[in-house]
């Protein structure tokens, strides 16, 4: 539901919401472009009356001078017998150019109020400000759902494509499209009645005036009391009346100005309702605040772009429909298939499911998980692929499974299994299908195989996972599906360091470069004969595609792109096919590779302590942050390892960051020393300063195998309960990130 609060109002007034953003980013121009004309003194320097007595020196005929929020002083005078309008210099009272409003900035004031079709086209404009208002609420709502909650909207985005670059696009502006659209429905529906506006007549005319002769204007002690800043606008008396009076218009209010006497008359400060609309106004435009302007056009200019790949996004979701001619209906299916997936991939598994199992001899229905039906008369086989979003979710399609659930009714012969699709990097991983899992067996249902859980749409896994599901049903099922494979790049191995072998835990720390330059797509990283390298930072993933390989392994990167090299940290494993190969490498050897983004898993910046554990070839990432800690932040490091003598990795570099105070404290633990202790031992040692460092803000960071991983998690789960926390707390808050392995 909330999707598509955001995306028809979207869809329907995309022409509208453009015409409104790039109109308001051309008018928001305007107020700097004033101001930078203008002359503007310090305020207290000049007052009203000392500017007006310069002004009437050089126009004589001035009937009436007004100065704009932007600072811009205009006189309008009448020189024999015509009338006129300057821009002056309020310091001097001299000429700085005639006073005409620009043809072009009214045109365009003109389409953006009301998109050049009067009263009508003001009405179309206010619906389309109150659409934009929907549209940015509701996708403030999905941003926040997508990246785990309110407090991480800030934090890295995972995802690639056109999601990607719309979510961060909407992050950078909503907050400037929100306060646009939500000053401009308000100014909207004040304009028609739908809220009321404060009347605000102003003074009346005074009742006595004095009638004596006129002063200089430059000696009225009223016009001499007001700061030249605070000024709006002042009229002019009839030069041959004296009852006559000037009117004074101030940020603060109106009155009038005896010009004989120079008292003030009949001053009336603004009413609230006025004030409050003039500030709305000025947030609205930008007048008089040229710097918000300038950002609100900025941010104006973010809807083209939104628009474009939103658009994309709603095509991609519809082309990835299921309803194929190969689809079986429901009531005739003995295999129902159901998909839950938010930006197309997992459908991309489930059409090979049916396709397989079509193959196989099923007649197979496969929908999306909100088209569950009441029952499936023949079907003996239910599967659920579904894909997890943001902080634990249902992705788009699985929005309504659990309210169809509940009026789902289960023949007895209907197993199920659950195949559930995410990225670890995340806390909450697969937790929908685990959910759905546990909805399932709640209905009664019988489990064909219990439900399993894919890291990174892994190809080898969902192969094996098809096998198992075939051996279970009785009948031969191979499938395979492997998504769009990444565009690779060629490195060459510059150098290795091992360790390991004498504990039977062979590790290197393999160091690559970019190969010589090619043709094509290599060609790109090169400029002026010198290897350019892409963007990547310690922490994020190096591909890697090994010979006869099937799918990618992951290696987390010690190095960032600054430091010129790729650096991975990889332990040998036994049968290992990408380890074993990466092993077999010596310097001159090249691979194929690419880079895959993992922004969820950066220490934090600023003096807020990070807390670092990993064991074995874990201690990877951790040594790249670390090396990049060059403003010395207060960070420790844990880390286990076999021997002291054979597997300390980064040794003699981790005794560099100590020396230099990159480093801030390191605590190591060798399972296979006199003293056989353990990363957690350790933590458990330091609970009462990890306490402390936790209660101040401190971030962990855990990298390393899942075992490992468990343990440290329910050491801290110890050292947190007098604080009243848990581990779960702190991921909500981005301040305990794992990635393991």
């Amino acid at each position: 539901m909330l999707r598509k609060l955001h995306g028809l109002p979207g869809l329907i007034a995309a022409v509208f919401l453009v015409t409104l953003a790039v109109t308001g980013a051309i008018l928001a121009l305007a107020p700097a472009l004033d101001r930078a004309g203008a002359v503007v003194p310090p305020a207290g320097e000049i007052s009203v009356a000392r500017m007006a007595g310069r002004v009437v020196a050089n126009y004589p005929g001035t009937e009436q001078i007004v100065r704009d929020l932007s600072g811009q002083v205009v006189v309008y005078y009448s020189r024999d017998g015509q009338a006129g309008a300057d821009l002056v210099n309020p310091v001097t009272g001299e000429r700085l150019g005639a006073y005409q409003p620009s043809a072009f900035f009214v045109w365009i004031r003109d389409l953006h109020r009301s998109f050049l079709l009067d009263t009508p086209g003001r009405m179309m404009a206010g619906i389309s400000a109150a659409l934009m208002l929907l549209v940015c609420l509701s996708g403030m709502a999905l941003l926040a759902r997508r990246s785990g909650g309110w407090g991480a909207l800030m934090r890295p985005l995972a995802g690639t494509g056109s999601k990607r670059v719309h979510a961060e696009i909407a992050r950078l502006a909503v907050l400037g499209l929100l306060l646009s659209a939500l000053t401009g429905s308000f100014l909207s529906a004040q304009r028609f009645g739908l809220i009321p506006e404060v009347a605000d007549p102003g003074p009346g005319f005074p009742a006595e005036v004095s009638g004596g002769q006129p002063r200089p204007v430059d000696r009225l002690q009223a016009l001499s009391e007001v700061d030249l800043n605070d000024l709006r606008e002042l009229v002019f008396p009839y030069s041959d009346d004296p009852r006559d009076v000037y009117s004074l218009t101030t940020s603060g209010g109106s009155g009038f100005v005896d010009q004989a006497t120079g008292e003030l008359l009949q001053f009336q400060p603004r009413s609230t309702g006025s004030v409050v609309r003039q500030w709305i106004m000025r947030l609205h435009t930008g007048e008089g605040l040229w710097w918000l302007g300038l950002l609100l056009g900025v941010a104006a200019l973010s809807v083209p772009a939104l628009s474009v790949t939103g658009a994309v996004i709603w095509w991609q979701r519809r082309r990835s429909s299921l309803q194929t001619r190969d689809n079986v209906a429901a009531a005739e299916a003995d295999a129902i298939v159901l998909v839950g997936s938010e930006g197309g991939a997992t459908r991309g598994f489930a059409r090979a499911l049916q396709a397989g199992l079509t193959r196989a001899g099923f007649r197979v229905h496969c929908a999306d998980m909100n088209a569950l039906a009441d029952s499936y008369p023949v079907a003996s086989l239910l599967l659920v692929l579904t894909s997890t979003y943001g902080d634990g979710d249902a992705p788009a399609s699985a929005g309504r499974f659990m309210e169809r659930l509940r009026d789902f009714r289960a023949g007895s012969a209907l197993k199920y299994a659950v195949l559930g699709f995410g990225d670890r990097q995340f806390p909450n991983f697969c937790r929908f299908a685990l959910e759905v899992d546990e909805a399932l067996a709640g209905k009664g249902l019988s489990q064909i195989q219990p439900v399993e859980l894919i890291d990174r749409c892994s190809a080898a896994r969902f192969s094996e996972w098809g096998s198992r599901l075939g051996n279970a049903i009785g009948v031969p099922l191979a499938l395979s599906h492997d998504p769009v494979p990444p565009r690779t790049f060629r490195l060459e191995l510059a150098e290795r360091a091992d360790y390991g072998q004498a504990v039977q835990a062979p590790t290197s720390i393999l160091r690559f470069r970019l190969a010589d330059a090619g043709q094509g797509w290599q060609s790109w990283f090169f400029r002026s004969g010198r290897p350019r390298l892409p963007a990547f930072e310690a922490g994020d993933l190096l591909g890697i595609l090994p010979p006869q390989g099937q799918e990618a392994r992951f290696y987390s990167l010690a190095s960032s792109a600054s430091d010129g090299v790729f650096e991975i940290c990889v332990r040998k494993q036994p049968g290992g096919l990408c380890s074993g190969y990466l092993h077999g490498l010596q310097p001159g050897d090249c691979v194929e590779a690419f880079i895959r983004r993992n922004p969820g898993f950066r220490p934090v910046t600023g003096a807020v302590p990070v807390i670092l554990i990993g064991a074995g070839a874990g201690i990877g990432p951790l040594a790249g942050f670390i090396r990049k800690n060059t403003a010395r932040n207060p960070m420790y490091l844990y880390w286990g390892g076999r021997s002291a003598d054979s597997d300390f990795l980064y040794q003699p570099e981790l005794g560099h960051y100590l020396e230099d105070r990159r480093l801030t404290g390191l605590s190591t633990a060798f399972s296979r020393s006199d003293e056989k202790a353990y990363v957690q031992d350790r933590l458990r040692q330091d609970q009462t300063a990890l306490r402390q460092m936790i209660d101040a803000g401190a971030q962990v960071l855990v990298c390393g195998g899942r075992d490992m991983a468990a343990g440290v998690k329910q050491v801290f789960e110890e050292i947190l309960q007098p604080l009243r926390l848990e581990v779960e707390d702190l991921r909500a808050q981005g301040r305990y990130l794992e990635d393991v392995f």
